[in-house]
C-alpha cells in the first residue's frame, strides 16, 4: 500500500490574530495541510523561514513594519524557490501587479472561499500560478498603462492628502512648476481630468493607500 503524500507545510503571515487563527482552523481542518508557524509580520518569518522551510507561504499585503510585497521581495531574494500567495483585502491593480512583480505566484482576496484558498494552495505548492478572473482582469488594465516615476508616486500620495502644488513643492525641496509639470504628467498617465480624480484613481488602483 503507498504511503500517504506529505501535508503541505503552510506559513501563515498576518498582522491580525483573528485572521490567522481562522486560517489555522481551516488548515487544520484538512489532512492535505500543515500549518508549521503563523505569525504576525514579515520579519518575523524571515527570522523563522530557513528553520521552518514552507512549502507554501501566505502573505497579508498591508502590515505594519514590512508589507506583503517587501516580505515578498526578502523571501524570494534569500530563498529564489519560494512559493507566496498574498491574501489581502485590496483588490487595487497596482497592488496585483506588484505583488506579482516581488515573485508572488498567487493573489486571492480575503473574501475569498475555502474550497478555492485550499485549491489554490495545493496549486502554488505544485507550482502553477493562480489569478481567479476578477484578479486576472485587473491585472490586464493595469498592464496596459504607463508607470508612474518615483517621484511621480511621490507627488501623488501627496495630491491625495490635499496639498496644493506650493506646499507639495515646500515638503519635496521642488520648484513650483516642476510640480506643476508632474501634476500634468499623473493626470495624463491616469487619465483624468483633475486633481480629485487622481486622488480617486490613485486609492482605486492601490497607487496610494490610506490606513
Amino acid at each position: 500500500m503507498p504511503e500517504p503524500p506529505l501535508p503541505i507545510r503552510v506559513l501563515l503571515i498576518d498582522d491580525h490574530f483573528v485572521v490567522r487563527l481562522g486560517l489555522r482552523s481551516l488548515f487544520e481542518a484538512h489532512p492535505a495541510f500543515e500549518v508549521v508557524a503563523d505569525v504576525a509580520s514579515g520579519q518575523a518569518a524571515l527570522d523563522l523561514f530557513a528553520t521552518l522551510s514552507p512549502d507554501v507561504t501566505l502573505i497579508d499585503l498591508r502590515m505594519p513594519g514590512l508589507t506583503g510585497v517587501e516580505t515578498t521581495v526578502r523571501i524570494r531574494a534569500q530563498y529564489p524557490t519560494a512559493k507566496i500567495i498574498i491574501l489581502s483585502t485590496y483588490d487595487g491593480d497596482e497592488d496585483i501587479f506588484q505583488a506579482l512583480q516581488a515573485g508572488a505566484m498567487a493573489y486571492l482576496l480575503k473574501t475569498t472561499d475555502s474550497q478555492t484558498l485550499l485549491e489554490t494552495v495545493q496549486a502554488v505548492q505544485a507550482g502553477k500560478y493562480r489569478l481567479p478572473p476578477e484578479i486576472a482582469e485587473r491585472l490586464a488594465s493595469r498592464l496596459g498603462t504607463p508607470d508612474l516615476t518615483p517621484r511621480e508616486r511621490e507627488v501623488l500620495s501627496l495630491i491625495v492628502e490635499g496639498l496644493s502644488n506650493k506646499e507639495i513643492a515646500s515638503r519635496l525641496t521642488l520648484a513650483e512648476n516642476t510640480v506643476k509639470n508632474h501634476v500634468k504628467t499623473i493626470l495624463q498617465k491616469l487619465g483624468v481630468q483633475d486633481r480629485t480624480q487622481a486622488s480617486m484613481a490613485a486609492i482605486r488602483r492601490g497607487l496610494v493607500h490610506i490606513d
